[in-house]
């Protein structure tokens, strides 16, 4: 598939807006070019390459809406998915939160492209492979892992004038190495928009020393500890909180930013001061486009946390002139502040605690406090006197990322995750946290 040039999206979008009568138009081109390898069992099972281009067409006569969706871009095939939009849209009821498409905006391109990335080829893959599964071999283990990168572009236009282009590059890296007989595993995920910045060796041996060191757990009760918490072991637990940072959730009740008595919180002090979070589509290390595709606003840098406490919600356009208040496009990456402490650092630092490489199987138990349950695994480790002791066995945890953020003592060096349960770029660093709740044993291993 080509990646097409921002004067060819605005050819087709210009085209689809004159063949238009309706109130007002928003067009979104999207293409995507992405290669994966998987292997399992120390051997390589698939690759390939998924190439897609899609265009919606969105329309409104007055409140009606009407959208369809097309991925060829002839001009008999442009005027059938704008007459389809139309039909749809006049068999529409009248939607009771219309609003119109927003004004021209003022987009600030942001660096999301990397060349070294989008150069990526079947060889480049087949290399990254290559090293877990030679080195596993080496030390009697077994990997399985599964690298995808992506080129890709977004156009957004609408009949007031906004226009938008831009292309796009990243790569995701999840390796598990395990001993042969079971016993033992490890984990390690990298994701990156530079290909330059990702090291497939480096991933793929913390992999290795986690499954060596994790062979013969032994059990410690639940409770509540002193943890070290990995990156990644953090990620989808604060992806879970920043869902509630959307105003209209919070005025309703509906989430934990809900006053007592109706409101939000927003200002209110609700974690240590030591957490500083922010959204930057500007970022050097993890950049998105300048705008929300969801409204077509523009993104702008902000604080959200800002020592501790809430310094901005998400307000959709709805909801924005509902409550007389300015809306922004949201936010497509967080970022924690850190330090400059490595994982190591943390541990030497700790008396006694338990090193966390991953959470996973993580499911909402409370909206009201983001309370949630899941699962560690792929390296739980037992920490005393500044070192690690021995590997223990996996815990259930009921926790919530609210109170995590209330009980840090040390936060380390962040780093780059896409996150599973995350529609977020994140920038999120290891913290070690204290009386962080184990409910339960896990068999996992």
């Amino acid at each position: 598939m080509k990646i097409l040039t921002q004067e060819e999206t605005k050819r087709i979008c210009d085209k689809v807006m004159s063949l238009t009568k309706a109130d007002e138009c928003e067009v979104k081109l999207t293409g995507n070019r992405t290669g994966n390898i998987r292997y399992a069992r120390n051997a390589v099972s698939t690759a390939g390459l998924v190439e897609d281009t899609q265009l919606a067409v969105s329309v409104a006569y007055g409140k009606k809406q009407g959208t369809a969706t097309i991925n060829e871009f002839d001009d008999k095939a442009l005027e059938r998915v704008v007459r389809r939009a139309e039909d749809l849209a006049r068999l529409a009821p009248d939607n009771p939160e219309f609003v119109s498409t927003p004004d021209k905006q003022a987009y600030k391109a942001s660096n999301t492209f990397s060349k070294s990335t989008a150069d990526i080829d079947p060889d480049f893959r087949a290399q990254v492979a290559a090293y877990s599964i030679e080195n596993s071999r080496k030390n009697k283990l077994v990997a399985a892992g599964f690298f995808t990168d992506s080129t890709a572009f977004e156009t957004v236009a609408n009949s007031k004038g906004i226009f938008g282009h831009q292309e796009q590059t990243g790569l995701s890296f999840t390796c598990t190495v395990r001993t042969e007989d079971g016993r033992g595993s490890g984990w390690v995920r990298r994701d990156a928009g530079d290909a330059n910045k990702f090291d497939a060796r480096e991933a793929s041996d913390v992999a290795i020393e986690k499954a060596l060191r994790s062979v013969e757990a032994k059990a410690l009760e639940p409770g509540r500890y002193t943890v070290i918490l990995e990156p990644a072991a953090t990620s989808d637990l604060l992806a879970y909180m920043f869902q509630g940072f959307d105003a209209r959730q919070a005025d309703e009740g509906r989430s934990f930013l809900a006053k007592k008595g109706g409101g939000n919180r927003l200002g209110e002090k609700l974690f240590d001061e030591q957490v500083n979070i922010w959204a930057d589509p500007w970022d050097q290390d993890i950049a998105v486009t300048p705008w929300d595709s969801g409204s077509l606003l523009a993104r702008e840098r902000m604080d959200v946390i800002k020592n501790g406490k809430v310094a901005a919600l998400d307000y959709s356009r709805f909801w924005a002139k509902k409550q007389g208040k300015r809306a922004v496009g949201t936010p497509g990456n967080f970022i924690m502040a850190g330090t400059n402490k490595t994982t190591a650092e943390l541990i030497a630092n700790t008396k006694k605690g338990v090193l966390v490489t991953r959470t996973w199987y993580i499911r909402m138990v409370d909206p009201q406090s983001v309370l949630l349950t899941g699962l560690t695994r792929d390296g739980t480790f037992y920490i005393e006197n500044g070192k690690i002791k021995h590997p223990i066995k996996n815990f259930r945890f009921n926790e919530s990322p609210v109170t995590m953020l209330n009980n840090i003592e040390e936060i380390g060096k962040p780093q780059i995750l896409g996150g599973d349960e995350s529609p977020y770029k994140l920038l999120i660093p290891a913290m070690k946290v204290r009386d962080f709740n184990f409910t339960s044993l896990s068999d996992a291993v």
